[in-house]
C-alpha cells in the first residue's frame, strides 16, 4: 500500500516550479541555501501550534513563579515535537496520503466516524484557545472590548483564507512570516528585557523541578507539546508537495524534509525558551512571581521595561493567534475529508469553528479557565494521532523503504506514552487530583 511510484508530469502539478527546483536538489545539481529551499514551509505551517496562546500563558507562568527552571523542560518538549512531526511528514512522503485517510483505508467505517469525531471536537478546542488569544491581544493593544477585538479576529482570518487560492506556497510564505514576526518580536524582548545568560544555558540542560507547582507547569508544557490536529496537516502538507518518481528519491526529499522540521521546530522552541526566560527576568526576578495570565503579564510589562515591551507583547499574541487559527481550519478540512470523504466550504467551516469562543466571549468566561478546559479536551483527543502515527510508519508493506528504523520505533513510542501519560496527568491535575510523593 506504499506509494506508486512512477515518472512525474510537472505540467499536472499545481506548482511545476516547486518541482523543477525540488528535482534539481535532489539530482545534485543544486547545492546549499538554493537545494533546500523547495522543500521548507510545512513544518513551520505546523510549527505556529508550537507557539499559540497556550504556549504564551503556559510559559509565562512557569518564567514568573521559577524563574529560568524549567527551561530545560521546553527544550525537552521541543525534540519531542521534532520527532512526531519528522514522522508526520515522513508518512505523506512515502504513501501520497495523510494520517486520515491512511486511517480510512486501514480501518472499519464505524471507527473512522469516531476518530473525526473526536478530531472536529480537537479543532473546534483548539481554536477556542487560538481565537480567544488573538481576541485578547487586540484587546490589550487597543482597548477595542473583547466582543468586538473578535470579530476583527475573524475578518482578519478570512482574510487569510483568501491566500488559500493561490495554493500552499502563499500559505507557507504567510505562515512562516507569522512565525518570523514572531520570533522577531521575542528577540526585541530579549534585548529590552536582558536575561541572566548564564542561567539560560545551564537550566536549559541541568534539569529541576523547585516545588510542586513546578511539577504541574512541567507537566503541563510537555503534555501539551504536540498538538493533534497538526499532525494530520504535517501529513497532509508532505504528501503531494514534491512528488518523488522513485524510492530512492523519496529517501532524499524526506532528508531535505528533515532539514524543514528541524529549522522549524527549533525556531518554535527558541521562541518558547525566550517566553519562559523574559518572564522570568521581568516577573521573577522583579518580584512579581504572582504574573500567572496574559492580561496581568502585559500590564506588568509596561511600568518595569517601557510601552514598547508591552505593544511587542501584544503584537506577537495577536500574530501568534490569527495564525494558528487559521491552521486549526485546515486541519478541519484535512480530517474531514481524510477520514470521511466528505468537504464543505472552507469559510463555512471558520464560521463553525468560531462559534464556540463567540460563545465563551459573550458569556463572560473566564479567558484561563476556558483555555485549560480547551487544553483538557486535547488531552482526551492526543492519543489517536500520536498512535496510529507510530504504528503505520513502523509498517514496511506502508512505509516502503522509508519505515521506521527499530530504534526509531522505540523512541517514537517512549515519546508516545510519555505525551499521553503527562496528559493524563494533567487531566487528573485539572480536576483536583493531587499526585503522592512530589516536592513540596
Amino acid at each position: 500500500m506504499a506509494r506508486s511510484y512512477s515518472t512525474v508530469d510537472l505540467t499536472t502539478h499545481p506548482h511545476p516550479e516547486v518541482q523543477l527546483a525540488a528535482r534539481d536538489a535532489i539530482n545534485g545539481r543544486t547545492r546549499g541555501v538554493r537545494a533546500i529551499l523547495p522543500f521548507l514551509g510545512p513544518a513551520f505551517i505546523a510549527s505556529i501550534a508550537y507557539i499559540d496562546p497556550g504556549n504564551f500563558a503556559t510559559n509565562i507562568s512557569a518564567g514568573a513563579q521559577f524563574g529560568y527552571a524549567l527551561l530545560w523542560v521546553i527544550l525537552l518538549a521541543n525534540l519531542m515535537a521534532m520527532l512526531i512531526q519528522s514522522l508526520a511528514a515522513k508518512l505523506g512522503i512515502a504513501t501520497g496520503m495523510n494520517l486520515a485517510e491512511i486511517c480510512r483505508a486501514r480501518f472499519p467505517v464505524w471507527l473512522c466516524y469516531i476518530l473525526w469525531l473526536t478530531q472536529e471536537v480537537t479543532a473546534m478546542a483548539t481554536d477556542l484557545a487560538e481565537f480567544l488569544g488573538a481576541s485578547i491581544g487586540i484587546n490589550l493593544l487597543t482597548g477595542m472590548p473583547v466582543f468586538g477585538a473578535a470579530l476583527l479576529t475573524g475578518l482578519g482570518v478570512f482574510l487569510v483564507l483568501a491566500v488559500q487560492g493561490n495554493g500552499f506556497l502563499g500559505l507557507e510564505a504567510f505562515i512562516g512570516s507569522c512565525a518570523l514576526v514572531i520570533a522577531l518580536c521575542y528577540v526585541l524582548e530579549t534585548v529590552l528585557t536582558g536575561p541572566d545568560w548564564g542561567q539560560v544555558v545551564y537550566h536549559s540542560v541541568v534539569p529541576s523541578l523547585p516545588g510542586t507547582n513546578a511539577v504541574i507547569l512541567a507537566v503541563g508544557i510537555i503534555g501539551a507539546t504536540v498538538m493533534p490536529h497538526v499532525i494530520y496537516v504535517h501529513s497532509s502538507l508532505t504528501q503531494g508537495r514534491v512528488v518523488p518518481a522513485t524510492e530512492e528519491e523519496a529517501r532524499r526529499v524526506f532528508a531535505f524534509e528533515k532539514i524543514d522540521v528541524v529549522a522549524a521546530m527549533g525556531l518554535a522552541g527558541l521562541v518558547n525558551m525566550a517566553m519562559l526566560f523574559m518572564a522570568a527576568r521581568v516577573f521573577f526576578e522583579g518580584g512579581h512571581a504572582d504574573v500567572a495570565s496574559i492580561h496581568s503579564a502585559y500590564e506588568t510589562l509596561a511600568p518595569l521595561f517601557g510601552g514598547m515591551a508591552a505593544v511587542v507583547f501584544g503584537v506577537s499574541l495577536v500574530t501568534s493567534g490569527v495564525a494558528s487559527s487559521y491552521v486549526g481550519t485546515i486541519a478541519g478540512q484535512v480530517v474531514m475529508q481524510g477520514f470521511v470523504n466528505i468537504s464543505i466550504p472552507i469559510w463555512l467551516r471558520r464560521v463553525v469553528t468560531m462559534i464556540p469562543a463567540f460563545v465563551a466571549i459573550y458569556l463572560g468566561l473566564d479567558a484561563t479557565r476556558t483555555l485549560v478546559i480547551s487544553q483538557v479536551v486535547l488531552s482526551f483527543t492526543l492519543p489517536f494521532p500520536v498512535i496510529t502515527l507510530v504504528l503505520f510508519t513502523r509498517d514496511r508493506e506502508l512505509m516502503g523503504n522509508l519505515v521506521n528504523r527499530r530504534s526509531t520505533t522505540a523512541l517514537a513510542s517512549v515519546c508516545a506514552v510519555l505525551i499521553v501519560a503527562l496528559n493524563l496527568v494533567l487531566l487528573f491535575q485539572t480536576f483536583g487530583g493531587e499526585l503522592p510523593g512530589l516536592p513540596a
